[in-house]
């Protein structure tokens, strides 16, 4: 059977797009989503549009919230930390769809659903290095046999991966890591691009993003960033006010620029072979107060070839395609090859320079 019946972790942008975008896939059947408020369960399928519905509304910050959305109190602040979530109606976030029901351990309900789920999206921010690969974790602590997939950016996090993947094997899981568009697409195209050569120089990543949806819908997305900046970090950006992080947007007129990111697109090259992890760069710019791409998203790949000579493959993103897109259909792509790897029993850790996306 080529139905995939799949889960998201997490409904702020990245999750809802993912949701709105897989009614648009052969093949892919969200059955299940969850946020820290509430879970959404239909084996048959979820009303999406429903959901989506439902759940729109303004993003706010509430002391005393668990950082990773599973109902425990997973951040030793006293005061639980800044964590967004997003509000609807008289009931918060998922909670708020009629298809859903109000939960304190959403990721554990979800678990427990997991034998009929064969892949599940985590669309969480990782605002602590070991939180996504905790995640993976608890799935494998519950005997899961399935594909799990991320969007996480940070480099550290692969380590952290690839240390559990012997778990993640026992367990009968395919985890593919850093599946989104930088790393992940941008990743697997620079994979491609380095064929030409014999010898990689260098990789060069800049993106540019602008945020049609605006600050307020992507909150968890832009302190993730805002932990790339000069004098920041993933923990105190996680420490960060939303008054703060909007006088950091206002610091910068709303464009910020980024450079010599800890972007995981690095290891995972180096991991497939490529190149050295110190010979690839990202940055990009930022653009939270315009729907248009600050800059065109590029990726080049610098080497020498067989017969000694040197030269660069660029690979562009049309300006046109939105973050959206090049987020999600990579992530839903790569799931979709995770679960083909998985049924052909190929389990433990992957990256996107690894695997070619299914369509």
């Amino acid at each position: 059977m080529n139905n995939i019946d799949f889960a998201v972790l997490g409904t702020g942008g990245i999750g809802r797009r993912a949701l709105e975008y897989s009614t648009s896939k052969d093949d892919l059947t969200p059955v299940a989503a969850c946020d820290r408020n509430g879970v959404a369960v239909d084996h048959d399928g979820l009303d999406v549009d429903e959901l989506l519905a439902a759940t729109e509304g303004n993003i706010a910050s509430e002391a005393g919230a668990a950082s990773d959305a599973s109902g425990e109190d997973a951040d030793p602040r006293p005061d639980g930390g800044a964590t967004a979530v997003k509000q609807s109606g008289e009931m918060q976030g998922v909670a708020a769809s009629a298809q859903a029901d109000p939960t304190e351990t959403p990721i554990d309900d979800i678990i427990a659903e997991s034998d009929a789920i064969d892949a599940v999206l985590v669309a969480l921010p990782n605002l602590e290095h070991d939180f996504i690969p905790r995640v993976g974790e608890r799935f494998a602590e519950a005997d899961y046999e399935g594909v799990l997939v991320d969007v996480l950016k940070r480099s550290r996090v692969i380590d952290i991966l690839d240390d559990r993947a012997a778990t993640f094997e026992e367990s009968g899981i395919t985890f593919v890591c850093g599946a989104g568009a930088t790393p992940g697409f941008l990743t697997g195209a620079a994979a491609l691009a380095a064929q030409s050569f014999v010898e990689v120089e260098s990789v060069d990543i800049w993106w540019g993003v602008g945020l049609k949806s605006g600050y307020e819908d992507n909150r968890g997305t832009v302190r993730e960033d805002i932990a790339h900046l000069d004098g920041y970090d993933i923990e105190r950006a996680r420490d960060l006010t939303d008054e703060e992080i909007e006088a950091i947007v206002e610091e910068h007129d709303g464009r910020i620029e980024f450079t010599d990111m800890e972007h995981a697109d690095d290891v995972l090259l180096e991991r497939a072979g490529i190149c050295d992890a110190d010979d690839v760069t990202v940055g990009g710019i930022l653009d939270v107060r315009s729907d248009e791409k600050p800059t065109t998203t590029t990726v080049a790949v610098t080497g020498r070839t067989f017969d000694g000579e040197r030269g660069t493959n660029t690979f562009q993103l049309d300006d046109d395609i939105s973050m959206a897109a090049n987020v999600n259909g990579p992530a839903l792509g790569y799931l979709k090859t995770g679960v083909q790897r998985n049924r052909a029993g190929e389990y433990g850790v992957f990256g996107p320079a690894d695997l070619m996306p299914g369509f």
